[in-house]
């Protein structure tokens, strides 16, 4: 399995909302183990297929205890309880910010074979998972953030050496 590079803030893949999955193949099997090579290679937590430049509703997770990955989802709060807490992305390097989320929720979708799964998160996986599935709908973490912050975060990208205007 390999680590693909990942795309990073201002690559027009990021800001587009990604197909459902239709296909339960080898290749996607292949992708679902580079996403998580990639991921560990890279030192995150979660990773969207469309940081990787995929056209497809799967990302994969690692914290709290839980590793894996799941495909086409939706999720729903599990109560109105919010975390405010800082956010980074390994597409927007060296920046983080902090992002209301809910604290509880609940992850529905399939896995690489087809078969129906949930997942149950709270704190850092229920972020994780909001997060990720932002990716699949093309937006990014700095939206969630307040103005000020978001400000910020836009100046220092804009400064930063990785970053290449569209």
């Amino acid at each position: 399995m390999a680590v693909r590079p990942i795309r990073l803030f201002g690559d027009p893949v990021l800001n587009s909302a990604v197909a459902p999955v239709t296909r339960f193949d080898e290749a996607l099997r292949v992708l679902v183990c580079d996403l998580l090579n990639t991921m560990d290679d890279a030192g995150g937590v979660g990773l969207a297929a469309n940081q990787v430049g995929v056209d497809a509703r799967v990302f994969v997770f690692d914290c709290q205890g839980m590793r894996g990955h799941i495909i086409n989802p939706s999720w729903a709060s599990a109560g109105d309880e919010v975390q405010i807490g800082r956010e980074g992305c390994l597409s927007v390097p060296g920046i983080s910010g902090p992002v209301s989320r809910y604290n509880r929720v609940v992850a529905r979708g399939v896995d690489a074979d087809g078969r129906p799964l949930a997942i149950s998160g709270t704190g850092l996986l229920a972020r994780c998972i909001q997060h990720e599935s932002d990716h699949l709908d093309g937006i990014m973490f700095m939206r969630r953030m307040d103005s000020a912050a978001r400000k910020e975060a836009m100046t220092i990208i804009r400064g930063a050496d990785w970053f290449q205007q569209p």
